[in-house]
């Protein structure tokens, strides 16, 4: 039986080296494969998740009840934010870059009361993937918010070894502890956990993500590379996020590598929506940029 669901018109760019396919839905990066089409990203099973690459913007993760308060005013934000299920417009579409773009609307406008301008911009040269999200304030107020990439990576990645072999290797050693979900469903639990990192290295495995995502909200590097040492690996840089996630749903094929500006609230948290943790604030046509790249790193 063929599905209702239509499939969505990708948008591709590429070099000698990457492609890459994004959806204009979201401005969500679908697909990522070297030249020999060999997949780097996840294989989207419906058993475990479908999502691929989902932007997060106005907010990273989960709001208490999932709502928020703004001055006297209730609103309801799912989790994430609404950018991933909004329809970006193409701006620019060229052999290896493209340009996306999303203004506020009706719908965005009853979750998020602000005029706002979010551009995605990819573009492909050689080994690298660059990725830069801007967020401009069209308002004539102040304007809270938060941002984050939500990548998918293929774990094992196809290049030889096991899941087992993989590793996280960060650029400066973490020996920071790390924030794990708590008891209310999506929240920052209060009491920070030791980390799992051995000087730069974490080997993750899938029991470690049976307690949701690991998170580091006193993160050194801005850099890691992931993969199997000695093997082809991915190099991934995000200079302008300071927190990181780490995730998976047990026993999928992927492990989400998320550069974030922003989290979701601590538990118990009953504050503005402006003076939550993580948040940032705009003037009226203040613009603030977020990059994200990912290198081919051949061994």
């Amino acid at each position: 039986m063929a599905s209702d669901e239509a499939e969505p018109v990708l948008v591709h760019i590429e070099s000698d080296h990457l492609r890459a396919a994004i959806n204009p839905l979201g401005a969500e990066l679908w697909t990522l494969a070297d030249h020999q089409d060999r997949q780097l990203m996840t294989d989207a099973d419906p058993a475990y998740w479908t999502g691929r690459a989902p932007l997060l913007f106005p907010i990273v993760g989960r709001l208490r009840h999932d709502c928020y308060r703004l001055g006297s005013t209730e609103y309801a934000l799912e989790k994430h934010g609404f950018a991933r299920r909004q329809n970006f417009e193409l701006n620019e579409a060229k052999a290896d870059r493209a340009l996306f773009t999303l203004n506020a609307n009706d719908e965005t406008r009853a979750q998020y009361p602000f005029a706002f301008q979010l551009d995605m911009a990819f573009e492909i040269e050689g080994p690298d993937l660059s990725m830069t999200a801007t967020v401009t304030n069209q308002d004539d107020k102040l304007m809270p918010f938060s941002f984050g990439y939500h990548p998918a990576f293929a774990w094992p990645l196809p290049y030889g070894g096991s899941v087992a072999d993989h590793q996280i290797n960060f650029e400066k050693p973490e020996p920071a502890p790390i924030r794990r979900i708590g008891v209310e469903p999506g929240l920052i639990a209060p009491d920070p956990q030791p980390t799992p990192v051995q000087g730069r290295t974490l080997q993750p495995d899938h029991a470690l993500f049976e307690e949701d995502a690991v998170i580091w909200d006193n993160l050194h590097s801005r850099r890691l590379t992931w993969g199997v040492p000695g093997q082809t690996q991915l190099d991934i840089q995000f200079p302008d996020t300071p927190w990181l996630g780490i995730w998976q749903i047990p026993g999928a094929r992927y492990l989400c590598i998320e550069p974030w500006a922003g989290m979701a609230d601590p538990a118990g948290y009953s504050g503005n929506f402006a003076g939550k943790p993580g948040m940032m604030e705009l003037a009226p046509d203040e613009a603030r940029s977020f990059r994200m790249g990912i290198r081919l790193k051949e061994n």
